[in-house]
């Protein structure tokens, strides 16, 4: 005896911007979407997501761009001390009159790992984006502020070569998870003395540490030595424990470059993050609020660092939406 089953998955969303009160600004709401269908009924009991969902997570299958989709892979954008930088650009394959607004894709893997190859953002070329999934140099190449140089070249990239790909260089987004929720936060909050900057119009952050200073590894505790801690990835980054350069650490922290001019942040973090803890997402949120930011916190309740509760339909859509509000 075969039935259906509809789980649900719940959001929690904090949205503030310069014309919200102070008591509407603290209004929890809740909303269910649908994630998906299942079989059979014996199936007595889902929360937020199935384990077998779970399972095929854990698979991380490649990433393929919608149909339609024209790819341009490995385009070099820049030269750092002596290594050549690439992107790739993805657009749909019959162009619109106007030019495509365009999103840039920051991988994540913790400064140290990831790569540009498999970009999830690509599915927004088949919504009317172009997608610049962007390739910057690792830990074992340099160190801060080596990435977010790196970050800022592809935005110069993306404006110089506007005309040439069809691109709106008035209209670029920022999107990136973990370390690269990190380094996308940092582009639309570091100050910058370049002519074109590296400031956004509208940020994506996906659970992304936004106060070096105040993440669990980086901190010695009763848990972590300092040994532990001169290991941690957040010193692999600076080149030494953010005790030793807080001046550093700070640069390195969108938290402490908060101002009135940021962009619009959607900010997604997960209720149950083991890697990143949710209060690396509230702090900033209620930063950027403080300053009048337009900026929505969306927490997914029982999700953890990343995985299939960010792959929903449901997170597609917040996504496309905030990028349709403000790149069009």
């Amino acid at each position: 005896n075969r039935g259906r089953l509809d789980s649900n998955v719940s959001f929690r969303v904090i949205h503030d911007d310069a014309s919200t009160s102070q008591a509407e600004a603290g209004n929890l709401i809740t909303m269910k979407f649908p994630l998906l269908s299942i079989q059979p009924s014996w199936v007595i009991g889902v929360t937020l997501f199935t384990l077998p969902l779970v399972a095929q997570e854990k698979k991380k299958k490649p990433v393929s761009p919608p149909p339609g989709t024209a790819v341009s892979k490995d385009v070099h954008y820049a030269t750092h001390n002596g290594v050549d930088l690439k992107l790739d650009l993805y657009r749909p394959e019959t162009l619109p009159e106007k030019p495509l607004p365009v999103v840039l894709w920051v991988h994540g893997g913790g400064w140290l790992n990831g790569s540009k190859d498999k970009c999830p953002a690509a599915f927004l070329a088949g919504e009317g984006f172009a997608v610049v999934s962007v390739g910057y140099r690792l830990t074992d190449v340099a160190q801060w502020p080596g990435q977010i140089d790196d970050c800022s070249a592809a935005v110069e990239w993306v404006r110089q070569n506007a005309d040439r790909f069809q691109l709106n260089p008035a209209a670029i987004g920022a999107w990136g998870s973990s370390a690269g929720g990190h380094l996308v936060a940092l582009m639309g909050t570091r100050p910058t003395d370049r002519e074109t900057g590296i400031r956004v119009q509208a940020v994506v952050d996906w659970f992304g540490p936004t106060d070096l200073l105040t993440m669990p590894p980086n901190v010695v505790s009763e848990k972590r030595s300092y040994e532990q801690v001169s290991t941690s990835n957040g010193a692999k980054l600076l080149g030494a424990t953010v005790m030793d350069v807080p001046d550093l650490a700070k640069d390195a922290s969108a938290l402490h470059h908060v101002s009135a001019d940021d962009p619009p942040f959607l900010i997604m973090h997960g209720s149950e993050d083991p890697g990143v803890p949710l209060v690396q997402s509230t702090r900033f949120h209620e930063a950027l609020k403080s300053k009048g930011v337009d900026s929505t916190l969306v927490i997914i309740d029982g999700a953890g660092h990343g995985g299939a509760e960010f792959k929903t339909e449901a997170v597609k859509q917040e996504v496309v939406t905030f990028f349709r509000t403000h790149l069009h």
